[in-house]
C-alpha cells in the first residue's frame, strides 16, 4: 500500500513569523482572502486569539498564501473566528456568496416538498448526489482541534450512527483500523477519501491522520456521512438516474435523524454550530449558510463539443449554479460534467436544489436545439 500524502502544514515565511505576509499576497495571488486583508486589518488582530481553538489571523490565512491558486484563501478554526475576525471575514463571504449590500442572513429549510417540478428529461443523467456539512456543538472547527476532539467527535458519532433505523441503517468503518478487505470494498464503491488537499492541508485540515475518521454507509449504499475529512461530518445522499426529489427527501431525514441522535446522546439544545447571520458554521467560508451542494452528472455532448466546460461554466453561473468537470472541481470534461448550486449562503436548501433542477433543465433545452 503506497503512503499516504503529507499531512504536515507548510507556513508562509512572513506568517509563520507574524509578519503581513506583503510577499505572497502580490499577483497572482487573486484570492477573496488577498483581496481583504489589508495591513491595518492585520495589525488589528495579528496578536488576537479566538478562546476555544486559539485560532489567529495567521493561521486562518496561511492556506491562500502558501497557495496562490486558491480561490478564497482562508479557513476558520472555531465558530469564534467569524466574529472575532469579523471585520476580515464577512468581505470575504459577501463576495463570495454575492451579498454585497445585501446583509447576512440564513434560514434553514430541509423540506423537500417545496419542490416544484422535476428534470424533465432524465435519459441522459447519470447520478444525483446531494451533500450537506455540519460541526458539531460544542467542538472547534478541524482546523484547530486536537487528535482528542477529533476522537471525541468519532466516538459519539458512533453511538449516533447506532440510533440510525430503516434505510438509514448502515455500518461505520474507521479510517485507523480498516481491514484489508473493508479498504478494498471502500476503494471499489469510491467511498474512501484521503488527505492530500493542498488548501485544506495548509490550514491543518488534515492534522493526525487518520485518527478520527472514518466513514459509514447504509446498506443500500444510498446514504454516506464522512467523518473529519474536512468537517466535523458530510452527509451524502446519492443514487444513480435523475430523481432529485428522492435524493433530497434522504438527505433531509438522515439530518433530522442524526441532530435527533446527537441531542438525546450528549443531552445539549444543540447539536450543531449554528449562526443565525451565517447559518450552518463550516471551516471554509465558501460553505457556511446551507453547506449544501446537491447536482447531477450529466451527458450534454453537443454542448461539450461547441462550448466546452468553460463557457458552460460561465452561463451555469448566471443561472446560479456550477458546472464542473467528470471528475469535480479543477479537473476537465471527459464523459459527463456536474452541474450543481454555486451558492450555499443565503438561500434555503429546497431553493438550492431547486435551482439546480431549473439550471438542467435549461441546460437539456439547450442540448436539444444545438
Amino acid at each position: 500500500m503506497s503512503s499516504e500524502p503529507n499531512t504536515e502544514v507548510i507556513w508562509d515565511p512572513q506568517v509563520a513569523k507574524n509578519e503581513y505576509p506583503t510577499e505572497a499576497l502580490k499577483p497572482p495571488n487573486n484570492s477573496l482572502m488577498a483581496k481583504y486583508l489589508t495591513k491595518e486589518l492585520w495589525d488589528k488582530y495579528k496578536d488576537v486569539k479566538s478562546p476555544t481553538a486559539g485560532w489567529t489571523i495567521a493561521k486562518a490565512v496561511n492556506t491562500g498564501c502558501v497557495n496562490k491558486d486558491s480561490l478564497v484563501g482562508c479557513h476558520a478554526g472555531d465558530i469564534e473566528s467569524y466574529t472575532i475576525f469579523k471585520d476580515f471575514f464577512d468581505p470575504v463571504i459577501e463576495d463570495y456568496h454575492s451579498l454585497k449590500g445585501k446583509g447576512l442572513q440564513q434560514v434553514t429549510d430541509l423540506d423537500p416538498s417545496k419542490l416544484v417540478g422535476d428534470i424533465e428529461d432524465k435519459s441522459n443523467i447519470k447520478s444525483t448526489r446531494i451533500r450537506t456539512a455540519r460541526n458539531l456543538f460544542g467542538f472547534p472547527l478541524n482546523p484547530g482541534g486536537t487528535k482528542e476532539t477529533r476522537l471525541q467527535i468519532q466516538e459519539l458519532m458512533k453511538k449516533v450512527f447506532n440510533t440510525l433505523e430503516g434505510d438509514l441503517k448502515g455500518t461505520y468503518y474507521s479510517l485507523e483500523s480498516l481491514t484489508n478487505e473493508e479498504r478494498a470494498k471502500l476503494v471499489a464503491d469510491h467511498f474512501l477519501f484521503k488527505p492530500g488537499d493542498k488548501f485544506q492541508t495548509a490550514s491543518g485540515y488534515h492534522a493526525y491522520w487518520p485518527a478520527g475518521r472514518g466513514i459509514f454507509h447504509n446498506d443500500s449504499k444510498t446514504f454516506l456521512v464522512w467523518l473529519n475529512e474536512g468537517d466535523h461530518i458530510r452527509i451524502i445522499s446519492m443514487e444513480q438516474g435523475g430523481d432529485v426529489k428522492s435524493v433530497f427527501s434522504r438527505l433531509c431525514r438522515a439530518v433530522k435523524a442524526i441532530e435527533e441522535g446527537i441531542k438525546k446522546i450528549t443531552g445539549n439544545s444543540e447539536a450543531f454550530l449554528h449562526d443565525s447571520r451565517l447559518g450552518q458554521i463550516t471551516c471554509c467560508p465558501s460553505n457556511l449558510g446551507t453547506g449544501l451542494r446537491g447536482g447531477v452528472h450529466i451527458v450534454l455532448p453537443k454542448l461539450f463539443k461547441t462550448k466546452g466546460l468553460k463557457e458552460l461554466d460561465k452561463l451555469a453561473r448566471e443561472l446560479g449554479c456550477q458546472i464542473r468537470g467528470t471528475h469535480g472541481e479543477h479537473t476537465e470534461i471527459v464523459d459527463t460534467c456536474d452541474i450543481s448550486n454555486f451558492h450555499r449562503l443565503g438561500y434555503p436548501e429546497y431553493k438550492l436544489v431547486q435551482n439546480m433542477i431549473n439550471t438542467v433543465n435549461h441546460m437539456n433545452k439547450l442540448e436539444k436545439q444545438s
